[in-house]
C-alpha cells in the first residue's frame, strides 16, 4: 500500500438521476440547468451539512463518503423530501428524480479516490431503489434501526451484478405509508412467473404529429403480439402495459405492480417522411439496460415499416432475454432452482455441445422433470441431448440413444402441442432415425407456431439440406441467422449453410461460411469437416489435410466409416459426394 493509501470503514451514498438520457434527449439546456439549480441549492449544502464528502461525479451521478450510517441515510431522506417539493409544480415529464443507494463497508482511499466492494455494493443498491427513493443493505439498516424516525420496508434478498452474494435490500420511499415493524413494501408486488416475464410499455410519440401516436401505439401492440408466440415467455396482455400510456414510469415500479422482470420501452421521433424508432429492453428489478438500438425508415408504406420494426426488435429482445434467464440461472445455488431454472442451466450446457457439457444437461433435465413432470421444456431438452450426443458421436449404441430421444421429444410434443421448441427438436430425433419427410414436417411446424423462432428455422435448413434440397436450405438457414445473429448455436447454423453451398458446388461461399464456424468452434470435428469438403472442392489438397487433422485431434477415432454411421440419414445425393471428397483429404477408411 502507498503512503498515500489508507483502509477504513465508510458509509457510502450513491445517487443517481433517473431517466437523465431522456431529460436530455428532450432539453439538453434545461436539463443541464436545472441539475446545476438542484446540487448548488440542495445537494450540496445537504452533503456538506451532514458531514459527507463528495469522492465522485460523473454527468448525473454522485458518490459520497461519510463516516456514519446514520448521517448518510439522514442526508439522503433529507434531499430526497426535499426533491418532492422542488418537483411540485413541475410537469411529470421534467420532473428530476433521484435513485439513492446507501452501504457500509471497508473502503480503500488513494488521495482523493476512493475503491472497494462497499462501493460496488451501493452503486449496485442506487441501481434498483425506487425512482424518488433509497435502497440500503442490511448493515446499514442495523445501524440506524431506533436512530431515526422513518422506517424501511425489507425488500428481501437481491442477487445483483459483479457481486457474489445476495444482498438483503431495504427500502424507503417520501410516499410510503409503512412503520418500524412493517415488512411489506410501498408497492404491491406480484410474484413473478415461473418463466421470464415481460411487459411492452406503449411506446412514446415524441414528434408532436398526433398521426403517428396510431404508429407508436401499433409498434408496441406488434412486439407484444410477437414475443406472445414465444411459449417460453410469459407477456403481459396489451390493456394492462397501456395503463402506463402518457405517464413517466419507474421501471422497477412497473415490474412490480405487473410482476415482470423485463420491459420493453420506446419512442417514435417523426421528420418529414423519415421516422426514428428506439428501443430498449431493461431488466426491471435493477432497472439496468440490457439492450437499446434505434430503426430508421420511411413512412412510404407504414404497414411495412411496422412488420419490419417489429420483427428487428423481436429477434434483438427475445435472444437476449434467454442468455440472460440461462446466465441467472447458472449463477443461482443448485438447491434453490426451480424446474425452470432447471431447464435454463440445463441449456446453457446443451449449447456448449461438448461430451461433459451434454452430460451435466441431462443430469440437469433429468431433476426438471423429477420437479415437475408435466413441463414440456426438460424433455424437449432431453430429446436435443440425444440428438447431439449422436450426431457428435459422443455415443456406441446410437439406436438406443435415439429411441430415448424420440421418446422424449414425442412427450414434449404431447405434453404442449403448441410449443415451437419441442416440434423443431423432435424434427431433429426424427432426421436421426431416418424420418426425413416426417421431420421436416415437425420443422415446418415449428416456425408455423412462431415466425421469429431461429432454431426452427435451422433444423430446418439442416433437414432440407440431407434431403437434397440444399436451395431451400440456404433460405431457412439464411433466416435462423438473420433471425438470430448473436446465438449461442450461430456457429451450427453458419456450418450448415457452407454445406448447403459446397452441394451447391459454390465452394468460394462456403469456404466464408466453413471458417465463420470453424474460428467460433474449432473444437467441433463436424465444422472441420465441413471446412475439409470446401477445400478439396477449391482443389486446396494441403489445406484440406490440415484440416482433416483439426477435425481428428477434435475427435481422433474419425474415418470414412465413423463418417458414414454418422451420417446414414443422409440420402445419397448429400452423402457420397462427401465420401468422395474426405478420402481425397486423406481421412482414413
Amino acid at each position: 500500500m502507498s503512503e498515500g493509501t489508507q483502509r477504513r470503514l465508510a458509509a457510502i451514498v450513491s445517487a443517481d438521476v433517473v431517466g437523465y438520457s431522456r431529460l436530455m434527449g428532450a432539453d439538453e439546456q434545461g436539463t443541464l440547468a436545472t441539475m446545476r439549480a438542484h446540487r448548488s441549492e440542495l445537494w450540496n449544502p445537504v452533503i456538506e451539512q451532514h458531514g459527507g464528502r463528495v469522492v465522485g461525479t460523473a454527468g448525473d451521478s454522485l458518490l459520497i463518503e461519510y463516516a456514519s450510517a446514520v448521517a448518510a441515510v439522514e442526508s439522503s431522506i433529507a434531499v430526497q423530501r426535499a426533491m418532492v417539493e422542488r418537483n411540485t409544480d413541475v410537469p411529470d415529464e421534467r420532473r428530476m428524480l433521484l435513485r439513492i443507494g446507501v452501504n457500509i463497508g471497508e473502503v480503500v482511499i488513494d488521495g482523493n479516490d476512493i475503491f472497494g466492494d462497499g462501493i460496488n455494493v451501493a452503486a449496485r443498491l442506487q441501481a434498483i431503489a425506487d425512482s424518488g427513493g433509497i435502497a440500503i443493505s442490511s448493515n446499514i439498516h442495523e445501524q440506524v434501526s431506533g436512530k431515526l424516525d422513518v422506517a424501511f420496508s425489507d425488500d428481501g434478498e437481491h442477487q445483483v451484478k459483479n457481486i457474489d452474494r445476495p444482498i438483503r435490500v431495504w427500502r424507503w420511499s417520501p410516499d410510503a405509508h409503512v412503520t418500524a415493524g412493517d415488512t411489506a413494501g410501498a408497492d404491491q408486488q406480484l410474484p413473478l412467473p415461473d418463466k421470464p416475464s415481460i411487459a411492452v410499455l406503449p411506446f412514446d410519440n415524441m414528434s408532436g404529429d398526433p398521426e403517428q401516436e396510431f404508429f407508436a401505439d401499433g409498434i408496441a401492440e406488434d412486439v407484444i403480439t410477437a414475443l406472445s408466440r414465444f411459449s417460453s415467455l410469459f407477456v403481459i396482455a396489451r390493456n394492462s402495459s397501456f395503463t402506463y400510456k402518457g405517464k413517466a414510469v419507474d421501471i422497477s415500479h412497473v415490474g412490480r405492480e405487473l410482476g415482470v422482470r423485463y420491459v420493453v420501452e420506446g419512442s417514435v421521433r417523426k421528420a418529414g417522411n423519415r421516422v426514428r424508432i428506439t428501443a430498449q429492453l431493461i431488466d426491471a428489478p435493477s432497472g439496468n439496460h440490457l439492450w437499446a438500438d434505434r430503426f430508421d425508415g420511411t413512412l412510404d408504406d407504414v404497414f411495412d415499416l411496422q412488420d419490419q420494426i417489429t420483427e428487428q426488435i423481436v429477434v434483438a429482445v427475445e435472444p437476449e432475454i434467454g442468455v440472460r434467464e440461462r446466465e441467472r440461472a447458472r449463477r443461482k445455488p443448485p438447491e434453490n432452482l426451480d424446474a425452470w431454472e432447471l431447464c435454463q442451466r440445463g441449456m446453457w450446457h446443451l449449447y456448449r455441445v461438448t461430451k461433459d457439457d451434454l452430460k451435466a444437461a441431462r443430469a440437469l433435465f433429468d431433476k426438471a422433470i423429477a420437479r415437475d413432470p408435466d413441463f414440456a421444456l426438460p424433455h424437449a431438452g432431453i430429446a436435443y441431448v440425444c440428438y447431439f450426443e449422436v450426431f457428435q458421436g459422443y455415443v456406441i449404441a446410437h439406436d438406443e440413444v435415439l429411441d430415448q430421444g424420440l421418446a422424449a421429444g414425442e412427450r414434449a410434443v404431447a405434453l404442449d402441442d403448441k410449443d415451437g421448441f419441442a416440434h423443431h427438436v423432435l424434427g431433429r430425433i426424427l432426421h436421426l432415425t431416418g424420418q426425413g419427410e416426417r421431420a421436416i414436417a415437425e420443422l415446418e411446424k415449428s416456425v408455423a407456431l412462431n415466425s421469429s423462432f431461429a432454431h426452427g428455422y435451422h433444423g430446418l435448413g439442416a433437414a432440407f439440406l440431407w434431403q437434397g434440397r440444399a436451395r431451400e436450405g440456404i433460405v431457412a438457414l439464411d433466416m435462423s441467422i438473420r433471425l438470430s445473429p448473436q446465438d449461442p448455436m450461430l456457429w451450427g447454423m453458419q456450418a450448415m449453410r457452407a454445406a448447403c453451398c459446397f452441394s451447391l458446388e459454390k465452394y468460394d461461399e462456403a469456404e466464408e461460411w466453413a471458417r465463420r464456424a470453424v474460428n467460433a468452434r474449432p473444437d467441433i470435428f463436424q465444422a472441420q469437416i465441413n471446412l475439409a469438403l470446401v477445400l478439396v472442392g477449391l482443389d486446396r489438397l494441403s489445406e484440406a489435410r490440415a484440416a482433416i487433422d483439426a477435425a481428428r485431434r477434435a475427435r481422433p477415432d474419425l474415418s470414412i466409416s465413423v463418417f458414414r454411421h454418422i451420417m446414414r440419414h443422409a440420402n445419397t445425393e448429400f452423402l457420397e459426394p462427401r465420401i468422395a471428397a474426405l478420402r481425397k483429404a486423406g481421412l482414413p477408411e
